[in-house]
Formats: C-alpha cells, sequence, structure tokens
C-alpha cells in the first residue's frame, strides 16, 4: 500500500493541498491534523489537488465532511481539483458534487476563490 503525503502551497489567503497516495481509515488522521493546523492560522479557503491520489476510503471522504461546515461559517470553502476519473466516480456516487465543488484543475479553482473575493 501507498503511504500518504501532503504537500502544501500558500497562494496569498488560500492554500493549495497536493494530496498523493493512500487516503484511508489509516491516514485521514494525517489530513485531518493539516485541517486543525490551517484552522489555527485562521486560513478558511482551501484548494485539494488530487492528482496524486490513487485511493480514497469513506474514511478520508469523511474528512472533507467533517471540515467544510468549519471553513463555511468563517467566509472559506474546499474546492476540489485534478481527480482522476477513478477518484471522481467515488465522490459523484456518493453525492459530494451537490455539496463540493469540484474542477478540472486547480487555476479553474483560483479563479472561483478569486471570483468571489
Amino acid at each position: 500500500m501507498d503511504e500518504f503525503t501532503i504537500t502544501e502551497k500558500k497562494a496569498g489567503d488560500l492554500v493549495i493541498l497536493y494530496l498523493n497516495g493512500f487516503l484511508d481509515a489509516h491516514t485521514s488522521s494525517v489530513l485531518e491534523k493539516k485541517f486543525e493546523e490551517l484552522l489555527s492560522k485562521k486560513l478558511f479557503k482551501v484548494i485539494i489537488n488530487f492528482a496524486g491520489l490513487t485511493y480514497i476510503s469513506s474514511a478520508g471522504l469523511g474528512v472533507f465532511m467533517a471540515y467544510i461546515e468549519t471553513l463555511r461559517s468563517n467566509s472559506g470553502d474546499i474546492k476540489l481539483s485534478n481527480m482522476s476519473d477513478k477518484i471522481y466516480n467515488i465522490f459523484d456516487m456518493l453525492g459530494f458534487p451537490i455539496l463540493f465543488k469540484i474542477v478540472k484543475d486547480e487555476s479553474e479553482a483560483v479563479t472561483l476563490f478569486n471570483e468571489n473575493a
């Protein structure tokens, strides 16, 4: 099984998180800690780039659900980008496109945040 890593890039008041590897019950705590760190720094506008993610479980999906309301209540949001068809199909099957804005690439997500600024 692949390990899970997160790389972070800041772009103004946006934070872009690059997910790599397997996001499952064993690794979801890494993403939870990253969200807690962002909240403690009052960073509420988050783009998740899934280009390097090869697998996501329900535990991984649950992390996004756990933080979306807190971010939105602080004038932020989570935008999801660069999903493979395999990852997108999991999100789509569970109705996530109704709750989250899912876009093809990171630059589109940045544009969405800038339009709503």
